[in-house]
């Protein structure tokens, strides 16, 4: 029951709780809205009958649950040691969202969901600690923390996919990559991260959802899949954007930020950030060159209702190619 009236209480209630973390004045009421968001999610992903939900939402629970309590510790903490609780409560924020070197439940928790709660650990989930943690990126130990998470971020991004065949942990390791681009722009100004983040929400989801029409999990998955030439096409395409190949959509805001880093003098990460996007870049070639030139027998039958629903995913994906209309004179900045 997709629609089920519990799966809309316990929705809602995740949101809220997200936009009650972002609004809130006190950290008091932002914990309250981790919590709130941490118990909405765990429900959604737990299931009676299949172990790996449940394993997965165990093991989503005790981290969630180790990064409050390591933010009601640094509150009680706050009259002893003033000047490092900002540094505590970054960490325990980049714990929530499975940055590097805090990245080792990340791609375990993706590997036991779905794509719809996949899509759901990758954009909404990561919104109100990204927020927070924006908040205090202006600390200077929390500058510095945040700084070597990016640099860790993207060198464990870009190599820890190589060898997966997994979908999801690929697309996991693909989040963590650029979870370390949101964070350096993070310490530039808040809009850069903030276009970056809506651009990969909207990329990675359109992604997911393709694959949740082919039920693909694995990598063989889309070798024998029997979705036609089109929609092969713009999958490869949709890939592509989502490792920021130029000209597609997902290249506008690394180009945004490559812009801002050059003007802000970031020269040694900028570096570190290319070369790992050039990593990641051969996950999706590795994907796309073997769905595309690979093909496995089909049935009659069997191939007309594959392509007719196979056409709104390809037809959501197409928003990748957005990018290839955006003048260059609006990116200059």
């Amino acid at each position: 029951m997709p629609f089920s009236p519990y799966k809309i209480m316990f929705s809602l209630t995740l949101v809220s709780g997200s936009l009650l973390s972002i609004s809130s004045s006190s950290w008091f009421s932002a914990w309250i809205g981790l919590e709130l968001n941490l118990m909405s999610f765990i429900p959604l992903i737990s299931s009676k009958t299949n172990q790996y939900p449940s394993e997965a939402s165990l093991k989503y629970f005790l981290i969630q649950a180790l990064g409050s309590s390591i933010i009601i510790l640094a509150s009680s903490l706050t009259p002893l040691y003033p000047s490092f609780i900002p540094m505590i409560i970054s960490l325990a924020l980049l714990l929530k969202l499975g940055a590097a070197p805090f990245h080792f439940w990340f791609p375990q928790v993706m590997e036991g969901l779905n794509w719809v709660q996949v899509i759901i650990l990758m954009t909404i989930q990561k919104l109100a600690p990204m927020f927070l943690l924006s908040y205090l990126s202006m600390e200077l130990f929390t500058n510095t923390s945040i700084f070597i998470a990016a640099m860790s971020s993207a060198v464990i991004g870009a190599l820890g996919g190589m060898n997966q065949t997994s979908l999801r942990k690929i697309l996991s390791y693909s989040s963590i990559n650029h979870m370390s681009w949101m964070l350096i722009a993070m310490l530039i100004n808040e809009t850069s991260w903030m276009i970056y983040f809506l651009m990969y929400a909207l990329i990675s989801s359109s992604i997911a959802l393709y694959f949740l029409f082919l039920q693909s999990f694995y990598f063989p998955h889309l070798i024998h899949s029997n979705s036609g030439p089109l929609s092969k096409t713009i999958s490869a395409l949709s890939l592509f954007s989502l490792g920021g190949m130029p000209p597609f959509s997902g290249f506008i805001p690394k180009w945004i930020i490559i812009q801002e880093m050059i003007l802000s003098h970031f020269y040694f990460s900028l570096g570190v950030l290319l070369l790992s996007s050039l990593v990641t870049l051969y996950f999706y070639i590795r994907l796309t060159l073997s769905s595309i030139s690979i093909t496995s027998p089909k049935s009659k039958w069997n191939l007309t209702l594959k392509n007719f629903s196979t056409f709104y995913p390809a037809l959501w994906g197409s928003l990748n190619l957005f990018g290839l209309l955006v003048p260059s004179s609006l990116l200059i900045i």
